[in-house]
């Protein structure tokens, strides 16, 4: 910043056309504003104040720089008013990624709410299932579901994602209910093949994991299409609560298998590293309480088991 500071006293001095003025005004000795100066002289290789019998004078060059530099300082204490002015009234822009179906159906309205309480931010959502590098595509912060992994990003959690399988009464009435995991081979399952799916059904019987390859012929990289599959009676799916709770709400579908715990991941607000502006912090801790720390789409699962899986991708 010593740059800067020599550039602020050789116009502080220029205005005042006095060293004794312009080291009032900055708050610091005359010996220091004279000393600035001259280093700023120094670095130009060229004077740019001289002494005349009517005071203090710029020299061509003084004239020339001044100028311009005037002009860089207004900007810069414009632009230190603006985001002092942000820390106390919430304003600016946000650019959000977000998965496509949690977003649609959870953080879409979340977010309008939002923009409600905060007029003055100006909001920008992206809704996407693959994966987004913050930084290159210039987000703020990405919602994400999965288990966090090593990154530069800073991460808060704000509630768990709990997955389960459903099936309609339809295809349960024609099919039968498995009653075990294994039976799902004998059955038709409807899989998930979007980004960070798995080939294998996950399941926790008598203290270990046990996986499977659930046999199908129909397959979507979109939850919703696959609910939707499942309530029009084509077999069993395991989807994440929040896809599934207005079909379970409704009856189009029921949860099976629910004394087998599936594994359980997060619903997490990343962002970059640094002192977060006061909107972005306004964005988390509205996420936080809107999400979390039991979502408001579970009540099915305050008798189910959930258990977490800690290694999952």
């Amino acid at each position: 910043m010593s740059d800067f500071d020599d550039i602020l006293a050789f116009i502080r001095v220029l205005e005042l056309e006095s060293y004794t003025k312009a080291a009032r005004r900055l708050g610091i000795s005359k010996s220091m504003v004279s000393r600035r100066v001259a280093r700023l002289e120094g670095r130009l290789g060229t004077r740019l104040l001289v002494r005349s019998t009517r005071g203090l004078a710029p020299t061509e060059a003084g004239r020339t720089f001044a100028a311009r530099a005037a002009c860089s300082l207004a900007e810069l204490q414009e632009a230190e008013t603006e985001v002092k002015k942000g820390e106390r009234e919430p304003s600016g822009a946000l650019r959000i990624a977000a998965p496509l179906s949690f977003g649609v159906m959870h953080l879409g309205p979340a977010l309008a709410e939002f923009a409600q309480h905060y007029p003055s931010i100006s909001i920008s959502i992206s809704f996407s299932d693959r994966f987004v590098d913050l930084v290159e595509a210039g987000f703020d912060v990405a919602i994400r579901i999965g288990v966090l992994k090593d990154s530069s990003l800073i991460g808060r959690k704000l509630s768990p994602i709990r997955a389960l399988l459903a099936a309609s009464p339809d295809y349960l009435a024609r099919h039968g209910r498995p009653a075990t995991p294994r039976d799902l081979m004998q059955h038709r399952c409807l899989s998930y093949t979007g980004p960070g799916s798995e080939e294998q059904w996950r399941f926790r019987i008598d203290g270990r994991w046990y996986a499977m390859k659930p046999p199908g012929t129909f397959e979507a990289d979109n939850g919703e299409a696959l609910r939707d599959a499942a309530a029009a009676g084509l077999g069993i799916t395991v989807l994440p609560s929040f896809i599934l709770a207005p079909a379970l709400e409704s009856g189009a579908l029921e949860p099976i298998l629910t004394d087998f715990a599936l594994p359980e991941r997060g619903l997490y607000v990343l962002r970059h590293g640094g002192p977060p502006p006061l909107r972005l912090r306004l964005l988390v801790e509205f996420l936080a309480e809107r999400f979390g720390p039991e979502p408001y789409w579970d009540p099915c699962w305050r008798k189910l088991p959930a258990e977490t899986l800690p290694h999952a991708s």
